[in-house]
């Protein structure tokens, strides 16, 4: 497929909720489809002499430049200009024909003196460009799992990560921030499920290129493409950093022609959605106070707390200006954003700013090429507000206490694990600057047509610095506290670099029309590194320098305070790898693809240095094979088989899960050895070495089909995986003697992933002036644990999501040999007896009390990783307007109620609780016990993002294009689940557990503008 060279893009359109008389009252003319053609009527036979409109994109909405219009059967034609428009004398009754190159002409009964075109591109769903590692490959000779999602695509309205942008548009990546809105928590990515227990399983993100790039760094307006590589053969060329799958981000580059400015801008309102049911003031007195006679109880005030920590003022704007074009020779772009984010809560805020710059320039006859990309952020967030500690006090602390004492200070009660966060807030400093940057530079020479040679480098890095201070006003450093009413300060730094240096070569040469050869051979070199220092000092008599003046503490000297701290750190890494790709295409019908990465990391054992990372795949369209006739409804069908080696080291420094250094024997100091008088420090071996020690290995096989029909109407890709990660890293307790230290990293395990994607596009309407466009994803999977011992070292079990206090409840989730990834393990519930106490069932069915319960009793009681996953995207067009509705779910899956063990239940008295510890829970006579009694059904479907959007039909030289949309997201949950909100944290092996603490969920608005001119 030929791209028009010259396609002005339009901003990406959104949408919302819209009236049915709103949607049939535009006025603007919407470009007919090629199914369907519609005939003058007699009322517009009158004779037309000059008929005006664009050619537009039908995928992005952009200008086509150069196309050509004719009158069938006549020599009357013209092209568009620059802003794709174009003027042409014609009668009512003629038949303008509309082609350019790479798109499918169009004919055009005249009907009126302005008509609006949009071309379809030939073969377009299944010939677009796919982005893969170290190159791109035509959609239709794709032999891997690999999805992609363009801008036109992209999730509608303010976002908190790029990643938002995405979340629900790939079949079987996983996008969840457990933190809903919070501008300062992070987003928790998965793709396939779990496949290392240390080795972190987030993907590999690739940005430009640059292998572990940072999301800091793109925003709305500036991200061209997501390409997603799920399976081992796709993500086998990035060798140890492939096991969790490969993300490539591409961002937008400057294009030839006539220079451009965008402007895209949004504003923003955050609304609580639910909250949670603690009893209010005067219901604490009805039940508490009066209903159990606890006078004392009662404090005398009304108090919502909850709604005190509410930032009810809180608005989000985001700015994204951008200018591009270019010559014959070079291009550029470069844009520049900036974002206020505020949270739902107090003093939780995130302001932003930075920008991009792209150029390239080619010479030597076309046959060099230079291009660079510098990019920069800016970031102070505000660290201090938004904690989910802040909301547990907002259920628990009594609702009849003030937040004032009567002299002004403010009032702590003195309830279990309470503390006022209104006076944190006051008295409390949590700050974080942030600075990132990114370079990278690539030359590329085509020696002769069929072979090049190309260098890239890039350098990344990433700072930020901490800040911290309690005034002597907080309560944590009162005077009889041990801090003796005295201030505390601290301060840290870190610090995180990369630089990357690969040379490739390319082959493409095609033989007799229909061999078609492309090769591959590559060498990478990359080196990470992370430096920290922090120390921390109290003892300050005032609050005069705050946290400026660290000496000024007197803890330096004065050892009845607690003592200060300082800490300094440093580790690297180094990544070494040689890499080939050869792909074979045999008259676009058969297809084969292979490809082998050596990989040497100074991570592993000597023994272990180097590994080796095969894959091969292949496929056949079965729709260019001369027996297949039914073309007419069958357009695209495909077959793929893949076979790929993945390993995995850790992406990051240390910040995965496992660090550096762990086959050696690292050095830590010990006691203080006198002699002559002076104390000197001794230093002896802190860890067991293991030069054995190597990666994690991931064997992938992939089946999937491809297909389109009706005229690709409908297209889709269906998926069939099995993962087998074997030699899993896990820190081993140690005998000792022999060994030195008490653990010991070792690769003993394997955990096995499987599982079915499905992703459908369809357009079931397709008239005139309407078109509706659905897209659907889907996937199921399955993570199991096969084996964590062998002959040397044994683990029977592994435990995670610890329970809170009171009452050593223990961990929910229990992992062991041929279970499942993220099952609960626990008590049975029976009932309560008349008294209102525990009753559980026993292994051999009888019941008994908590007390009498042992480890003989438990069992797996459920499963918190959901087993399916869907999005559903409904996207309606009518001339001008457009309205999306997207709903996504996850199903089959339970959720432990923390929250309800504890508040919802009268023990937790004379702590506020639950309206349910006197309704549903009102039995409950006894302590917080853990059971499949606190379990319930996780499955929710979530109405995640209604856009409305108008697209304004211009007719200017110096506006481009105008678009306004109104958007609100996370609108409504269909759940039976009885907490907060159903989407919890399910990337990790503590999956389905909703906390006492959280961050509210809300509901967004957002209004924005996308200007080019």
């Amino acid at each position: 497929m030929i791209k028009n060279y010259f396609c002005i893009r339009k901003s990406k359109r959104m949408l919302f909720w819209v009236l049915p008389t709103f949607l049939l009252s535009g006025n603007q003319v919407f470009a007919k489809s090629n199914f369907l053609e519609g005939k003058p009527t007699s009322s517009q036979q009158a004779k037309q002499e000059t008929v005006t409109g664009k050619v537009t994109d039908s995928s992005t909405g952009g200008f086509i430049v150069g196309a050509t219009i004719q009158v069938k059967d006549s020599d009357v034609s013209t092209q568009t200009d620059v802003l794709g428009a174009f003027t042409i004398q014609a009668k009512t009754g003629d038949v303008l024909v509309v082609n350019y190159i790479g798109y499918t002409t169009r004919e055009i009964p005249v009907t009126a003196s302005t008509v609006d075109i949009s071309l379809v591109s030939s073969q377009e769903a299944i010939d677009e460009v796919v982005v893969m590692g170290y190159g791109s490959q035509r959609r239709s000779e794709v032999t891997s799992a690999v999805a992609s999602v363009k801008e036109k695509d992209f999730n509608q309205g303010g976002m908190r990560s790029p990643m938002d942008l995405i979340q629900g548009k790939v079949a079987g990546l996983n996008v969840t921030r457990t933190q809903g809105s919070n501008p300062n928590s992070g987003t928790s990515i998965q793709l396939r499920g779990m496949a290392s227990l240390s080795g972190g399983n987030s993907p590999l993100i690739v940005i430009d290129g640059i292998p572990g790039g940072s999301l800091d760094l793109i925003k709305q307006g500036d991200i061209e493409s997501f390409d997603v590589l799920k399976d081992g053969s796709a993500a086998a060329i990035y060798g140890t950093r492939g096991n969790g799958g490969v993300i490539l981000i591409t961002t937008k580059k400057g294009k030839a022609g006539v220079s451009q400015f965008d402007y895209q801008t949004y504003g923003q309102r955050e609304f609580v959605d639910r909250r949670p049911t603690m009893l209010s003031a005067d219901q604490f007195r009805s039940y508490v106070v009066e209903g159990q006679n606890k006078p004392d109880l009662d404090l005398g005030a009304s108090t919502d707390l909850y709604d005190e920590l509410i930032n009810k003022d809180n608005f989000s704007h985001f700015h994204n200006f951008s200018a591009s074009g270019g010559g014959e020779n070079s291009t550029y772009r470069a844009s520049i954003n900036y974002e206020d984010a505020q949270g739902i809560a107090k003093q939780n805020g995130r302001e932003q700013f930075g920008g991009r710059l792209n150029f390239t320039q080619t010479g030597l006859q076309d046959r060099l090429t230079f291009a660079t990309n510098i990019a920069a952020n800016f970031n102070k967030a505000n660290l201090l507000g938004g904690k989910t500690e802040y909301f547990e006090q907002a259920i628990q602390r009594n609702p009849t206490a003030a937040i004032y004492n009567p002299d002004g200070t403010f009032l702590e009660t003195q309830g279990y694990n309470n503390f006022n966060p209104l006076a944190r807030l006051e008295n409390r400093i949590e700050e974080r600057d942030q600075s990132t940057f990114s370079g990278d530079a690539r030359l590329k020479l085509q020696i002769i047509e069929p072979l090049s040679i190309s260098a890239f480098g890039s350098y990344l890095r990433n700072q930020y610095n901490d800040r911290q201070y309690r005034s002597i006003n907080d309560w944590d450093q009162r005077p009889n506290s041990d801090y003796q009413g005295m201030a505390y300060a601290y301060k840290g730094n870190h610090l995180t670099w990369s630089q990357t240096f690969e040379t490739t070569i390319d082959y493409n040469k095609t033989f007799n029309e229909k061999h078609n050869l492309t090769g591959l051979l590559g060498y990478s070199y990359q080196y990470n590194a992370l430096e920290s220092f922090d120390m921390s000092n109290n003892g300050f008599t005032n609050d005069a320098f705050l946290d400026w003046n660290m000496g000024a503490g007197t803890a330096l000297t004065n050892d009845q305070l607690p003592r200060p701290g300082m800490n300094s750190f440093k580790e690297d890494n180094k990544l070494i790898a040689f890499f080939g790709r050869v792909n074979y295409n045999y008259d676009d019908r058969y297809f084969i693809s292979a490809i082998m990465r050596r990989e040497g990391s100074t991570r592993f054992g000597t023994n272990n240095k180097w590994g080796n990372f095969p894959a091969i795949s292949a496929g056949w369209t079965i729709t260019n094979e001369e027996f297949f006739t039914n073309k007419n409804i069958v357009n695209n069908l495909r077959l793929r088989a893949g076979y790929g080696v993945t390993g995995n080291q850790g992406v990051n420094n240390g910040e995965d899960g496992f660090s550096n250094y762990q086959s050696l024997i690292l050095l830590g100091t010990g006691g203080v050895y006198p002699q002559n008088g002076v104390y000197y420090q001794t230093y002896g071996p802190s860890t067991n070495p293991n030069p054995d020690l190597k990666w994690e290995q991931k064997a992938e096989t992939n089946l999937g089909v491809d297909f389109g029909l009706f005229n690709n109407r409908l297209t889709g890709a269906l998926d069939f995986y099995i993962r087998k990660t074997t030699d899993i890293l896990y820190n081993y307790v140690a005998q000792q003697p022999a060994y030195v230290a008490s653990n010991i990293w070792f690769n003993v395990g394997e955990v096995d992933n499987r599982g079915v994607e499905l992703q459908l596009s369809g357009i079931p309407i397709r008239k005139e002036h309407f078109q509706w466009n659905v897209d659907f994803t889907g996937n199921y999977q399955k993570n199991k644990l096969v084996t964590m011992s062998n002959d040397r070292f044994r683990s029977d079990f592994l435990e995670f999501g610890g329970l809170p206090s009171p009452g050593n409840l223990g961990n929910a989730i229990r992992l062991e040999e041929g279970g499942e990834v993220g099952s609960f393990y626990g008590k049975r519930f029976a009932g309560f007896d008349d008294e209102g106490k525990w009753l559980f069932f026993k292994a051999d069915g009888s019941t008994a009390y908590a007390g009498e319960i042992n480890e003989n009793d438990l069992t797996y009681i459920g499963n918190g990783v959901p087993k399916f996953q869907a999005s559903l995207s409904n996207r309606f067009s009518y001339k001008g307007f457009d309205l999306t509705v997207f709903l996504r779910g996850k199903f089959k899956y339970d959720i432990l109620n923390t929250a309800d063990m504890f508040f919802g239940n009268q023990k937790w008295l004379p702590n506020n609780v639950f309206e349910s510890a006197f309704t549903s829970n009102a039995g409950i006579n006894d302590d917080p016990q853990f059971s499949d009694y606190y379990l319930e059904n996780g499955s929710f479907v979530k109405l995640d993002n209604i856009t409305l959007g108008y697209n304004f039909n211009l007719k200017t030289n110096y506006v481009r294009n105008m678009y306004v949309f109104l958007t609100a997201r996370n609108i409504a949950t269909f759940t039976s689940y009885s907490g907060l909100d159903p989407e919890l944290q399910d990337t990790g092996f503590d999956s389905g557990i909703d906390g006492r603490g959280f961050y509210p969920r809300t509901q967004s608005w957002s209004v924005g503008l996308n200007i080019g001119f």
